[in-house]
């Protein structure tokens, strides 16, 4: 599904060059589970920017779903990203003046989606992940494990192929953000193919698969992060 070959991105700091990616090689079979894991400054927000087509590598090769990326327009970029990619983040990005449903249609409502079919979709998502009895809520209604999972079904009501996670529970108490990544995972177990970007090693344990970074470079899992 995704193969990285040579990816290298840098950004300038000053006079300085700094490292974002360095050469990095991945591949991403379709129903992976991948956690990303290093230092501040490792390349993770950079690496997750790359797969999510935000970015753009200075050199090397992105294959999604064997289309290569680099070189393509941004409209063309766009589209694959509606098509294609959820994202999932620290902070939410919810729309304050917008209640729950609203802001689970909002990627449908971009896309064009029928009305008829916004609605019934983010419905019957919103209530497989627990939201049926907050529709009407705005998101200041609710506790922050609840705005992560309007997050989520606003990812995943596009129905993507690749869920991309920063630091989903960076702003949840222990037992939110453990309810959140079972929620993650049982979407993985169900097909889904999940990029989660984590500090906490206990949750990046539970993935199938650990890519640590460090300056920018795989490392082996024996580099720990403190």
């Amino acid at each position: 599904m995704i193969r990285l070959q040579g990816v290298t991105r840098g950004f300038a700091s000053g006079e300085q060059r700094v490292v974002g990616l360095a050469a990095l090689d991945l591949q991403i079979a379709a129903g992976d589970y991948l956690a990303v894991v290093g230092p501040s400054g490792s390349g993770k927000s950079t690496l997750l920017n790359i797969l999510g087509l935000l970015d753009v590598p200075d050199a090397g090769e992105y294959w999604l779903n064997n289309e290569a990326t680099v070189a393509l327009d941004e409209r063309r970029r766009a589209e694959l990203r509606s098509r294609h990619i959820g994202f999932v983040f620290q902070a939410y990005h919810l729309i304050p003046r917008l209640n729950v449903l609203e802001n689970i249609e909002l990627p449908m409502l971009l896309a064009g989606i029928d009305p008829a079919e916004r609605r019934c979709r983010s419905r019957e998502l919103a209530e497989r992940l627990g939201l049926g009895q907050r529709l009407g809520h705005r998101p200041a209604e609710l506790s922050g494990g609840q705005r992560q999972r309007v997050a989520i079904a606003r990812a995943m009501v596009m129905r993507p192929a690749l869920l991309l996670a920063d630091e989903p529970t960076g702003n949840l108490d222990s037992q939110a953000g453990g309810e959140v990544f079972a929620l993650l995972e049982a979407l993985n177990a169900e097909g889904q193919t999940l990029v989660v970007v984590t500090h906490d090693l206990q949750h990046a344990a539970r993935a199938r698969r650990q890519l640590w970074l460090h300056d920018g470079q795989a490392r082996p899992p024996q580099l720990r992060v403190a």
